[in-house]
């Protein structure tokens, strides 16, 4: 279980920190009417563990903020992450 935990928060980081590196370059894209990030990539960088960074990337660059439709289907994708991990940490605690 201690393995699990380790390997988890280790994704979390990397993967948030690829999640708000994604925020900035598609944000950049739009300002610059360039072909952006699309939406489908954003959520399942979140999905993987990324949300964290996702979350704080909307922040810091005012990005998808107002997109209602996003903030959405984001807050369902954060929820459905945790069910995951809750039903991975569950089963690993019933086979012991």
């Amino acid at each position: 279980m201690k393995y699990f935990a380790i390997v988890y928060f280790l994704a979390v980081i990397i993967m948030s920190l690829v999640a708000f590196a994604m925020c900035g370059i598609d944000k950049r894209r739009a300002k610059k009417n360039k072909r952006r990030v699309p939406e489908r990539s954003l959520h399942l960088v979140a999905l993987c563990g990324g949300w964290p960074g996702a979350l704080a990337g909307q922040r810091v660059f005012r990005h998808k903020t107002q997109k209602l439709s996003f903030r959405i289907v984001f807050w369902l994708v954060v929820l459905l992450h945790f069910a995951v991990v809750g039903v991975v940490v569950y089963l690993m605690m019933q086979w012991g």
